[in-house]
């Protein structure tokens, strides 16, 4: 049955807290669920458990020992896990992200000539730096050797920043891996939502493949839009990933297509279950893993789905703009201690 507090509570969680913010906690029964049963949970056993070792307090702990022996999935998250469902005032909003591949050159040529930059050593640990403006006016970053390889589209290094990490696949074949090192401490700008703003599209008419042809068409004016995001974000290069394992998350770890998802920390903490519901014309409820984090991902009910690798990925990912409900799987005691207030 759902046990619906009487009361709003005002969250200090453990993993983070959002001062003021009033929310709603519902703890329910894994018989609420719709479709619980449905879902074969054993790829989300397996993402859970290339995170699970990284959660250092004692119940995360106690749990993951126990999953590294068992073979029944359900019963795992049943048997060791209590629901919560965390709400706000912000509406729900799924979304869904992917790591693209891209054609790139380690060196400067004539088609490729925009390039992806390492971490600058006097970018500040916190605060703001220079705009995205400020760093492509300006050359600050030019002729320092922090270029890990060019790319031949504005908008592809654009979206690039946007997901945060990507396969280069050199002129000579090679495929080099990146992820992200830092940004430069500015909020992200939707150019999607300017366009609308000015008049260009309706908000329906927007999407990746659209900016980037108007871009295309209108390089001096598509710079500008391009510009109006003032995020920046810089990349390092990774080589310990095999290419057929997902790009690692902000666990550090690498991401499950369609198990792993992006979340907001400071309520939903990393390393958990949460079992997602999808409303749209192609209805999902499967558990999923929170295993990542995005600058734009805000509120208890907002999550971005990690959809896989490559074109077909980034397309699919494009498709996911739904509302839903999201369910937190915690430690029993910590979760009824959390309903308690």
């Amino acid at each position: 049955m759902i046990r619906t507090l009487l009361h709003v509570l005002v969250l200090f969680l453990a993993w983070g807290s959002h001062a003021h913010a009033e929310v709603k906690v519902s703890v329910l029964e894994f018989s609420n669920l719709p479709n619980w049963t449905s879902d074969a949970k054993s790829d989300a056993r397996t993402a859970f458990l290339e995170t699970c070792p990284d959660l250092k307090s004692n119940d995360w702990t106690a749990i993951c020992a126990v999953g590294q022996h068992t073979t029944d999935a359900d019963k795992f998250f049943e048997a060791l896990f209590k629901l919560i469902k965390i709400e706000t005032a912000d509406p729900s909003l799924l979304t869904g992200y992917f790591e693209p591949e891209l054609q790139a050159s380690r060196i400067k040529t004539g088609r490729f000539v925009y390039p992806i930059y390492q971490k600058p050593t006097e970018l500040p640990k916190r605060g703001r730096w220079l705009t995205r403006a400020e760093i492509e006016d300006s050359k600050v970053m030019e002729n320092r050797g922090l270029e890990i390889a060019w790319l031949d589209d504005p908008v592809d290094l654009f979206f690039l920043h946007v997901q945060g990490s990507g396969r280069l696949r050199m002129q000579d074949g090679t495929i080099v891996r990146i992820g992200y090192a830092a940004k430069n401490g500015h909020k992200y700008r939707s150019v999607g939502k300017e366009l609308v703003a000015q008049g260009v599209y309706n908000e329906h008419q927007v999407s990746a493949s659209v900016i980037k042809n108007w871009v295309k068409r209108n390089p001096a004016v598509g710079r500008k839009l391009l510009q109006h995001n003032d995020s920046y974000v810089f990349f390092r290069e990774i080589s310990n990933i095999p290419n057929h394992r997902g790009p690692k998350g902000a666990m550090n770890r690498s991401l499950f297509p369609m198990r792993s998802i992006a979340v907001d920390p400071e309520f939903i903490p990393l390393g958990a279950p949460v079992w997602m519901t999808m409303d749209g014309k192609e209805p999902l409820n499967r558990l999923m893993i929170a295993q990542d984090k995005g600058s734009v991902i805000k509120g208890a009910q907002h999550a971005d789905i990690f959809v896989g690798s490559g074109p077909k990925a980034g397309k699919d990912a494009a498709r996911i703009k739904n509302s839903g409900s999201l369910y937190v799987l915690l430690p029993i005691k910590r979760a009824l201690a959390l309903s308690r207030g």
